[in-house]
């Protein structure tokens, strides 16, 4: 055979081996991610902060951020106990020296807060990415999430006023946080010697598999009495995720729910239901009680359309309105409906 033969030959056989080696595993079904997919929902952060974005933010950035949008579940200083558990609190000076936190040994101590747990600055990091702000999931860009976990970081005193989180020092941070030391990783959960975990588990489970029923019915339902009396939880869930709420919501007769439709789409698509209820109080007061108190304004529309964009504070309670970035056709429709008396 020639040489030229022989080469063919060679590189006939490599297309064919590389063909089978990239072929599906089941046949006909699916096809292999492209880069660019993989890439998309590569986004996590390792504890070592692999998978860490380049990007820096300061804690003055943070906090404006933090005032325009995410006062308004978790309080100005992340204190907040109304709509989420309290963010901040609980942690000392000396708990950011020994990397334990002495108020989680401690049980008269009144609750636990975010940085009173976390040891892991990279979940901080991760988690405010994926899934904040509540209404609107993974829209902060990356300078952003740093410039909001520093301002989390310093009402904590782990940074100071005038700090800066970056890819480059948050590492270096890593070792303030005040419950850094907190994990234990000695229980064999995970395989491997990564945790410098034991060979076996600290738990044995071998009396809990005996007798066990064939098959586990899992159920929850809500008594008649309590279906609506948060409102309706279909229209309490973000527009992200599996889960969806049930419709607790006594239906309305067809003409009304036809008239309704426009702007109880809009209540919903917007997360106002969220916060507020056509009749009763859920973070923010109701819708009734909002037009209740503006019945005599000769300029209402103008007036809910400003404040709807402007955000609210102190007027309701102590969990701030923040601004609201509705599209003007949206806004105004709301306005007008609450104009009108926030008829159903």
């Amino acid at each position: 055979m020639s040489s030229s033969l022989k080469a063919l030959s060679v590189a006939l056989a490599l297309v064919t081996g590389l063909a089978s080696a990239q072929a599906p595993k089941f046949e006909g079904i699916g096809r292999s991610a492209t880069q660019p997919e993989i890439k998309a929902w590569d986004i996590d952060v390792r504890p070592d902060f692999k998978g860490l974005p380049p990007g820096r933010g300061t804690v003055a950035q943070g906090q404006e951020l933090w005032e325009a949008k995410c006062a308004g579940c978790h309080g100005v200083f992340g204190e907040s106990n109304e709509v989420f558990s309290p963010l901040i609190g609980g942690t000392t000076k000396e708990d950011i020296k020994t990397g334990r936190v002495a108020s989680l040994r401690d049980n008269s101590f009144p609750g636990r807060t975010t940085m009173m747990k976390v040891s892991q600055l990279s979940s901080l990091w991760d988690y405010i990415n994926r899934a904040m702000p509540w209404t609107a999931p993974k829209s902060l860009k990356p300078d952003e999430v740093y410039a909001v976990t520093a301002y989390m970081l310093s009402l904590a005193d782990v940074l100071p006023a005038d700090g800066e989180l970056s890819d480059k020092n948050i590492a270096e941070v890593q070792q303030r946080l005040p419950n850094r030391n907190g994990k234990s990783t000695r229980h064999a959960l995970w395989p491997g010697a990564e945790f410098a975990a034991g060979a076996k588990p600290d738990v044995q489970g071998s009396a809990c598999v005996k007798n066990c029923a064939p098959e586990a019915k899992v159920a929850s339902y809500l008594p008649d009495f309590a279906r609506d009396a948060h409102g309706n939880l279909a229209q309490q869930q973000r527009l992200v995720g599996p889960q969806r709420g049930i419709d607790t919501q006594p239906k309305a007769p067809p003409v009304q729910a036809a008239a309704a439709k426009p702007v109880s789409a809009l209540l919903q698509q917007h997360a106002c239901m969220a916060c507020h209820q056509i009749d009763s109080k859920v973070v923010g007061p109701s819708f009734r009680e909002v037009v209740a108190k503006y019945k005599d304004r000769s300029d209402a529309r103008e007036y809910y359309a400003a404040k709807l964009k402007s955000g609210s504070a102190g007027i309701w309670g102590a969990v701030p309105m923040p601004p609201q970035t509705l599209p003007e056709a949206d806004l105004a429709t709301i306005a007008a409906w609450l104009a009108a008396g926030a008829r159903p």
